[in-house]
């Protein structure tokens, strides 16, 4: 399904990642943020070589930084870890240990944000053929905590899976639930980002990070999205 689609009516989806491949098979990931609060308002994301991270925008207002400042994307050997949250580097300390992406999660808990216990959701893409990549949502589910792994091993062309914390807008934010959505994804990255941007709520859109990298040589292609510009 097209991205509008599948986020043009949803006020406040939360934060999201996309991966996928392209129809000219190049590896594809994304990653959103949005915003209700003063604080989660507050963000930017800044790219430091490979390394995509979650940033306060004006210091001075940061309520709880805990939430704010996280490691998004990073790379680590011939993969991207993805995150929303601090527990990608929990995945990065594991993978670096010899151990699995699997394991880090299962040390992992949904965010303490009561009463919306903000679903930690992550990936693990690797950058060599044939092209994998494994999603994960951990999310609070009648007071249990609830871990999901989804595993895709050499995907078609021209689609990939979109996962988000919330499933809809509330006053109580209700988890993402199910499985990742397909998504469609055209070869144009500068298409499919403002494809991405424009179907994310005017209101409540901080930040868009896309990257699309070819698979034989690493040349990659970026587009960088921030609400503030610092």
């Amino acid at each position: 399904m097209e991205i509008e689609g599948l986020l043009g009516d949803k006020t406040y989806p939360g934060r999201g990642i996309i991966v996928g491949l392209s129809p000219q098979r190049r590896a594809v990931v994304a990653y959103f943020i949005m915003g209700r609060s003063e604080n989660s308002q507050n963000r930017v994301l800044a790219l430091d070589k490979e390394t995509l991270k979650a940033e306060a925008f004006d210091l001075s207002k940061v309520g709880d930084p805990s939430l704010i400042h996280y490691t998004a994307i990073e790379a680590y050997a011939d993969s991207l870890i993805i995150s929303n949250g601090d527990h990608g580097q929990v995945i990065h300390s594991y993978l670096k240990d010899g151990k699995t992406f699997e394991q880090a999660l299962k040390s992992c808990r949904y965010e303490p944000d009561e009463p919306h216990y903000t679903p930690r959701i992550s990936a693990l893409v690797s950058l060599k053929m044939p092209f994998s990549y494994t999603l994960s949502i951990i999310r609070r589910s009648e007071g249990r905590c609830s871990r999901r792994f989804f595993k895709y091993n050499d995907p078609t062309q021209g689609g990939g899976q979109l996962i988000h914390t919330y499933k809809e807008d509330g006053k109580v934010l209700p988890s993402f639930v199910g499985s990742p959505r397909e998504v469609t994804i055209g070869e144009d990255i500068e298409v499919f980002s403002q494809k991405v941007w424009k179907a994310l709520d005017k209101d409540n859109r901080i930040a868009l990070y896309v990257r699309y990298t070819d698979l034989v040589d690493g040349k990659l292609e970026e587009r960088l999205y921030n609400k503030h510009s610092k």
